[in-house]
Parts: C-alpha cells; structure tokens; sequence
C-alpha cells in the first residue's frame, strides 16, 4: 500500500490543467494576482529589505525576480525566500477557510515563480502546480485538526510546518519531477518545517513571522531540486512514527491527508483578506465597522468594547500591548481598535505610525477579551459589543468575512485590491501587469514587472 506522501504525490503528478475545473482555476488565479499584489507592498518595509539584501548577497547572478527591487537577479532559492517574506510583510496574504494554518499564497507562489523563471515554464504550468500544491498542503494541514490540539496549540507556527510540503509539490512539479521524487521531496520537506510562536508572548522580534513563509517557500525549491537529484526522504514523513502529525499533534487524523483526492477540492477554500491583519481579526473589524455605518457611530462616541472570541483568540490573539506592528496585525484588541480610528481597508492606515497612536493604544489596553457566552456555530464566531457614551449599547455576531469562500471579493474589488498595493508601480504599470496575469494561463511565462 502506498504511504500518503506517496498517494498525495501521484495525484500531483497526474494532474493536468485540463482536469482542472473551471472555478478551481478562477480561485487559483485570484490568489496568484493576490500574492503578486501583496509582494510588491510588501516590499517597501525594512524587514522585506533586510531579507532582499542577503538574497542579493549570496544569491546573485541567477535569473529570477525580486518584487520591489527591478535591478535584482538572484537563483531561485533566493529568490523564493526573499518573495516569501514580502508576501507575508504586511498580513495581506491569503488564508484558509476552515483555518488550518496555511498561507497559499506566500508560501506557493514564490516557489512557483523561482522555478518558472530559472526553467522557462508556462503561465498554464504555473497554475497546475499552484491547485496541485494548494490541495496537498491544505490537507496536511487539516489532518493535524487545527482547532483541537494542533501544532499552535503546542507553539509551533503552523504555516511554517505546512508550507515546506505545499512549495515542494508546488516546485517539484515546474521542475517536472516524477510522483517517485516528488514523494522524496515531500520527505525531505518534513525536515524542513520550521516556526516558534514565541513573537505572540514577546515584547518584540515579530518580523520572524514573516521569515517562516519565506523559509517554507525556500524550502520547497530545496526539497525539490534534491530529490531531482536522487537525495530520498522517509515515505512515512507524514503520517508515520515521527512523522509530521505525530511530531507536531496530538489529535491528527491520518485519513484527512488524501481524503477526496480530485474529488473536493480544497483551493475553493482559499480566502483573500479585505484588511492588512490576521484572520482572526478579520470578523470583528468587518462588524465593528458594519456597527459604525448603520448606527452613525464615531470614536469619540465609544466608551468601552468588548470581544467574545474562541479559546484561540484569547490564547494567540489577545495581545494589549503590542511591542511592534507585526505583532500588533496579530492582535485582535489592536486590530479592532484601529478599526475605530481609522479605515482598515487602507493598508496605510497599519503603516503610518498606527503603533504609536495614543488614541489606538489607549482603546486596545481597554477592549475586554472574553470567552463566548453564547453558543458559537464555530471557532471563528466573534461577538462584538460596542457601549457608547450616551448610555446605549450595541452587538453584532460576526461568522464570516468579506474575501471567504461564501462571500468571495468581486472581480472590482479584487482588482482594487490589487491596483492599491501596486501603486507605486504607476497606474500604467500596475493596470498592465493585472492585464497579463488575468490571461496567465494563455501566457508562455510568468509576467512580471
């Protein structure tokens, strides 16, 4: 009997663009130009640079892109690892809907876009690799049951553990590899996995979030290129003794790693964030905001809020006193309060000095955190309830956000989307290269600008 790595490899290697149905493409492309969008914001911020310097200083020469920094060309491990933290610099990278701590966009599309440009490969191959990848590494991900005793439970980042797996399917197959080696390279993947939680508990040092999408993105050109070259990997590395869930959960499901295979399909799940935070933020800021419009609420009219949430936010997400602006993304108390202050839309209005507003902070430290007391329908239920000065009080119960499979951004708006954070490409440039990803598929290579 083949082992899962073994099953899950074979499906990727079989699988073709024409197989592919029609609504898994769309998604998988909206994503594509998501990521495109959020790399070249991402790569304005002095975490992004630092990243794009030592790429430049190890791996010059080669032929792949660095967004942001048009005079770079460095070989594709580089090139994947630097892509990978400016896809993930400012929280605007896509998620997925049930969570299962995967990033598919940052994780992926670096490691496509390396191997695209160092082999040549077509926009239609891009796309293959991109659904084949995200079906992989979004049911490792969900076999390690996410909201039970997953690896966040434990203090692992879980993005970091599963995007080694989704880059090196993702990789591997731009680079034509085999289901035999591409089975390898998901084992070597396995000791790939990397990312510590520690920068939710710390007072600072949060721009190692961002490295762990880069590092997952890096490691899948590594895993692939070594097993192109005959280096093996356990067979066992997911589901086996030590293997990826018993290592890192406590509660996995081995039979969710290939469950559905060409039948559900997991890229219909990806969710594309509206707001430059965490998933967790995403509900309470979208109804707080609701609140505001229907009520004609102003921030000098609140007194107090107060947020029900999962046991996962008040565990991960209840920070008060953010020590930087990554960790502030993170925190769910931040993310909220900005929300009164500011248009959370705007990703400018996290980037200009938001960490140091008195009238942001003061809010944060005063917005009450607490378990549901009501019956959530699910983990991501949040409750808000916002008390004004006046004596009156409102709630509102949030269970999605706009960009979820169930109320996707529309075409406009994720073209706004994408035409707000490649701004300062220019209007011409910017319209022009959402043109050409539109048409990836009919495209002999991967556009960039």
């Amino acid at each position: 009997m083949p082992t899962c790595a073994q099953e899950l490899a074979t499906f990727a290697s079989e699988l073709t663009f024409s197989s592919i149905p029609a609504a898994v493409v769309r998604r998988a492309k909206d994503c594509i130009i998501d990521t495109v969008a959020a790399c070249t914001y991402g790569a304005q911020f002095p975490w992004s640079g630092m990243v794009a310097d030592y790429a430049q200083r190890y791996g010059s020469g080669g032929p792949c892109s660095i967004f942001g920094f048009p005079d770079r060309r460095v070989h594709a491990p580089y090139a994947a690892l630097s892509n990978g933290v400016l896809a993930h610099a400012f929280e605007q990278d896509s998620v997925r809907d049930p969570g299962i701590g995967g990033h598919p966009g940052a994780a992926l599309v670096p490691a496509i876009l390396a191997a695209c440009q160092e082999t040549g490969a077509s926009g239609e191959k891009a796309i293959t690799a991109f659904v084949a990848a995200c079906e992989v590494m979004f049911r490792v991900g969900g076999a390690s049951h996410h909201s039970k005793i997953s690896p966040e439970q434990l203090g692992f980042h879980a993005p970091g553990l599963t995007g080694p797996y989704g880059a090196a399917i993702a990789a591997g197959l731009v680079f034509g590899l085999d289901a035999e080696k591409l089975a390898h390279a998901l084992g070597i993947a396995g000791s790939l996995s990397s990312g510590l939680l520690a920068f939710t508990k710390s007072r600072s040092g949060a721009m190692v979030k961002r490295l762990h999408l880069g590092r997952a993105s890096e490691s899948g050109i590594l895993a692939a290129r070594l097993a192109s070259a005959g280096y093996t990997g356990p067979e066992t590395v997911l589901e086996g003794k030590f293997g990826y869930l018993d290592a890192y959960c406590r509660e996995g499901d081995p039979k969710l790693l290939t469950a559905e295979l060409n039948q559900r399909w997991e890229t219909l799940r990806i969710c594309i964030k509206r707001y430059a935070c965490h998933m967790r933020g995403q509900i309470p800021v979208q109804a707080l905001r609701e609140m505001m419009t229907e009520h004609g609420i102003l921030a000098a009219d609140v007194k107090k809020i107060m947020l029900e949430g999962s046991e996962k936010v008040l565990s991960h997400h209840n920070i008060p006193e953010p020590g930087d602006l990554m960790q502030a993304q993170y925190s769910v108390p931040f993310c909220v309060s900005l929300a009164l202050f500011r248009d959370p839309e705007d990703p400018q209005s996290f980037a200009k000095d938001a960490l140091n507003d008195p009238s942001i902070r003061t809010m944060c430290r005063g917005i009450e955190m607490r378990a549901h007391t009501y019956k959530a329908p699910t983990d991501k239920s949040t409750r808000i309830i916002v008390q004004l000065k006046d004596g009156r009080e409102f709630r509102r119960d949030g269970e999605s956000y706009k960009g979820m499979p169930d109320d996707p951004l529309s075409p406009v708006e994720l073209r706004r989307k994408f035409l707000l954070l490649t701004a300062a490409m220019g209007d011409a440039a910017a319209a022009q290269l959402h043109e050409q990803l539109e048409q990836l598929e009919a495209r002999s290579s991967f556009p960039v600008a």
